[in-house]
């Protein structure tokens, strides 16, 4: 099979892996893709929202399946685009993207379906949201309604930190607070107590299959200290899930939302990520994402044994396989190495060294975020800019792989946190 893979990241870099592996595969293409993923597949200059130029490329290269990385051409009905000019394509329809493109939609739809989650009011101005929050109390999270690269969300801990992200979002400071085009809206929501975890299904419009599970620590710093980011570092499994746990959310969250969305006419098909507080009532959903989640893609297609790329057919053509997927019993562990200055404002152009002596080390993976080629130098160009990953019998040795990875690669100008994986370290 011929693949065309869309992005350019870290969690791109990991699918690449993972496919390369596949004996199904004949070649890669990825777009724009980055220079950690030179050496998996043909790199080409392709404009992902323009869909047509897309559907053109693959007829003209004989593709046979497009895998789309980011959320943002899915929600736009890249998938939809690529279906009528008969294009299989990993990822669900622009209707079934509402479950991430629009938070106010997946609120509804869980009380329409009776999905555990947080209590909520929708809100289109922020006079009437401020006096909400003022009723409410803080601790209480607000959230942008639309995409917002994972940044849109704040957990305000005081009234005026709730006042100041509900100002912020309407005026724009979070991306677009709604659907394209549409008016500005905020969720906002009671405080969960409880751990974070991210689940994961394969779903083919009709199954669903657990995927794998992982933490992720979303805050810039030590200790779950500074604003939210993308993401700093994540491992996979996560110990709050273990399988009496899966058992309750595939049960009580991913199932009842695949034979919801059937039910309205938009069955999903590609992965479902569920963002989850397990509490003492069980567990609940943050916030549905509709593909493979950064970092925790970097964390997950290590262990996994099976053929990602028959996987991903399946779930486009609806017959995913009945037995449970086989992961491999270690634990991933991965690091964030993020240019100083994110998330605000990242310093671009620093030259990385000692990438290759850090790669050469066992049990360590090193995919690109955010790195460009500059002759023979290969330099900073994001925020996050490199994910590096170890694998090990538990997270103490995972954790060890992946910090002396790190020690081995010369960046003065990079940073990264140190206490990845603290949660697992607890538990032991």
């Amino acid at each position: 099979m011929n693949v065309l893979l869309l992005g350019s990241g870290g969690r791109e870099h990991a699918i690449a892996i993972a496919l390369a592996k596949s004996r199904r595969l004949r070649e890669l293409f990825v777009a724009p893709g980055n220079p950690g993923m030179l050496s998996l597949g043909r790199a080409v200059a392709l404009d992902v929202t323009d869909h047509s130029a897309v559907a053109n490329f693959c007829k003209l290269m004989a593709i046979d399946l497009v895998v789309v990385g980011p959320e943002a051409p899915l929600v736009a009905g890249i998938v939809d685009d690529l279906a009528v000019a008969g294009i299989k394509a990993f990822g669900p329809s622009k209707a079934a993207a509402q479950l991430e493109g629009s938070k106010g939609f997946t609120k509804e739809f869980c009380a329409r379906y009776k999905i555990p989650t947080a209590a909520y009011a929708l809100f289109s101005d922020a006079a009437s949201a401020t006096a909400y929050v003022r009723e409410k109390g803080a601790p209480i999270v607000i959230k942008a309604d639309g995409l917002a690269s994972g940044k849109g969300v704040v957990v305000a801990m005081s009234l005026d930190e709730a006042e100041a992200a509900i100002e912020a979002m309407f005026a724009g400071g979070f991306g677009q607070a709604g659907p394209a085009g549409g008016q500005r809206t905020i969720v906002v929501e009671e405080f969960l107590e409880g751990e974070e975890a991210s689940f994961f299904a394969l779903c083919d419009g009709a199954r669903a299959v657990a995927f794998a599970s992982a933490q992720d620590h979303k805050r810039l710093g030590e200790g779950e200290r500074g604003p939210n980011t993308g993401g700093m570092g994540a491992y996979s499994p996560a110990p709050v899930m273990d399988a009496p746990m899966s058992l309750r959310v595939m049960r009580e969250i991913i199932e009842p939302t695949l034979q919801g969305m059937a039910e309205m006419g938009m069955p999903f098909k590609g992965v479902l990520f569920a963002g989850l507080m397990i509490g003492e009532a069980g567990p609940k959903l943050i916030e549905f994402n509709v593909r493979f989640g950064d970092p925790e893609t970097q964390v997950m297609l290590p262990r996994l044994e099976e053929d990602l790329l028959a996987l991903m057919l399946a779930c486009v053509e609806g017959n995913l396989p009945q037995p449970p997927l086989r992961l491999s019993p270690l634990t991933a562990l991965s690091v964030v190495l993020a240019a100083k200055g994110y998330p605000e404002a990242p310093q671009k152009g620093s030259e990385i060294l000692g990438l290759a002596r850090a790669q050469a080390m066992p049990f360590v993976t090193i995919t690109h975020a955010g790195t460009k080629v500059e002759g023979t130098r290969l330099l900073a160009n994001g925020g996050r800019v490199l994910n590096v990953t170890g694998l090990g019998a538990d997270v103490v040795e995972a954790r060890a792989r992946a910090y002396a990875a790190i020690d081995a690669i010369d960046w003065p100008q990079g940073f990264c946190r140190r206490d990845i994986g603290w949660r697992a370290l607890q538990r032991l």
